[in-house]
């Protein structure tokens, strides 16, 4: 089974959309960038999950980021993708996790911010608290506030592998969502076990045997970091010359490492004069 991919689905005899995604190796590559405790490996799961069935509801070429924030002793768990499901993500932590800690003991009073920034037109942003019990209710919730759609999300992971499901009411002149709600009974019988081993087919099959469904061609889903030396050196040029001549007299270079894959920039003091010459640098990755 390709483990990296997204399948969208429609009922013919209901007004009902869906999603189903099922994420290995750009997991991986996520949370092996930084040693995260159990805990965060499943919420960045989740949230990796969260963020590919998100980006398939986009109507345009664009970038999404979805953030967790909080007072708590996790400050920060993200997850950027774009339109071609290219995603990438860190969590950052200042203290022990225990392995059954809820959403409120990691972030404490926390938010989700949602950034949907197309390539043509404006930004939008949507805010949601973290006062729900799972991941996959604050983002049902966010669906709730900003389209005002009956939308069903169901979230896994376990550190290997993560996977989610999307149900979602199509707009239409019916007044009731009695199909809606009969398709989501039907979804929230899913295992976790059956996303991680069975391909789309057989999991439609096992939940909707008695209901229409279009299947359409799937999608791949992949890790992808945007860090490269000329966005280092970019941020280089942002620093004060007196911090710069610092940090190369007592360390005699200069490191820029990123968090999303763990890639290492250096540059040596002949690096960061031709960056300061003529803009450009003959740094090397480590």
């Amino acid at each position: 089974m390709t483990q990296d991919i997204l399948h969208r689905y429609l009922f013919d005899n209901a007004d009902v959309r869906g999603e189903m995604v099922q994420l290995q190796d750009s997991y991986q590559q996520v949370i092996s960038a930084q040693q995260y405790p159990p805990v965060l490996q499943i919420l960045l799961g989740e949230l990796m999950a969260a963020t590919s069935l998100l980006t398939a509801t986009l109507k345009f070429s664009g970038d999404i980021s979805v953030q967790l924030q909080g007072n708590g002793p996790v400050s920060l768990a993200v997850i950027n993708g774009n339109n071609r499901q290219e995603l990438r993500g860190v969590a950052r932590w200042n203290d022990e996790l225990a392995d059954d800690a809820s959403l409120a003991d990691l972030f404490g009073q926390g938010y989700m911010v949602i950034t949907l920034t197309p390539e043509e037109g404006e930004r939008y942003q949507g805010v949601v608290a973290l006062d729900k019990p799972t991941l996959a209710a604050c983002v049902e919730e966010y669906f709730n506030q900003s389209e005002q759609l009956p939308t069903g999300i169901w979230l896994f992971a376990d550190g290997k592998q993560a996977a989610g499901m999307f149900l979602q009411i199509l707009p239409s002149q019916k007044e009731d969502n009695i199909e809606f709600e009969h398709l989501s009974q039907l979804t929230s019988t899913v295992k976790a076990e059956e996303l991680f081993t069975l391909d789309a087919e057989s999991v439609l099959h096992r939940l909707y045997h008695q209901e229409e469904v279009r299947l359409f061609e799937p999608i791949n889903v992949s890790f992808k970091c945007t860090c490269s030396f000329e966005r280092s050196a970019s941020a280089i040029k942002t620093l004060a010359q007196a911090e710069i001549e610092t940090i190369l007299a007592e360390d005699g270079k200069i490191e820029m490492g990123c968090e999303y894959c763990h890639a290492n920039y250096t540059f040596d003091a002949i690096d960061i004069a031709t960056l300061f010459a003529n803009g450009q640098t003959s740094t090397t990755q480590q």
